[in-house]
């Protein structure tokens, strides 16, 4: 029986573009694009994971406002339990700590990354 994985995601947009993250190459989902975000831990609110997880991944501060998606998907390790928030950046810009890459696309771009 596969567990289930409960994470967040940041829709971070600025001047119309949204950021997307691409995960490094010894993750799960290796080389995939994603909003940035990740796994909520025991005791953490949605809100408290997000904020955790952008800080540490991108060293950034973020105010949260809107969910946007609360989607299912089933993996080989697990089934993950995304819910995504429309985000704007407060403090600080991105930096790639544990992502290969970042790109800022307008909203007709996502689908061209496959995975965001």
């Amino acid at each position: 029986m596969n567990k289930n994985i409960h994470v967040v995601g940041a829709v971070i947009i600025e001047n119309g573009k949204s950021l997307c993250a691409q995960r490094g190459p010894t993750k799960s989902l290796p080389l995939k694009w994603e909003f940035p975000g990740g796994r909520i831990e025991k005791g953490e609110s949605p809100h408290e994971a997000l904020h955790r997880e952008i800080n540490e991944e991108m060293h950034c501060k973020i105010e949260i406002r809107e969910q946007t998606e609360d989607t299912v998907y089933e993996y080989d390790f697990g089934i993950v339990h995304l819910t995504t928030f429309h985000c704007k950046l407060i403090e600080g810009k991105p930096i790639l700590t544990g992502h290969l890459a970042i790109r800022w696309l307008q909203p007709n771009e996502l689908a061209s990354l496959g995975t965001c």
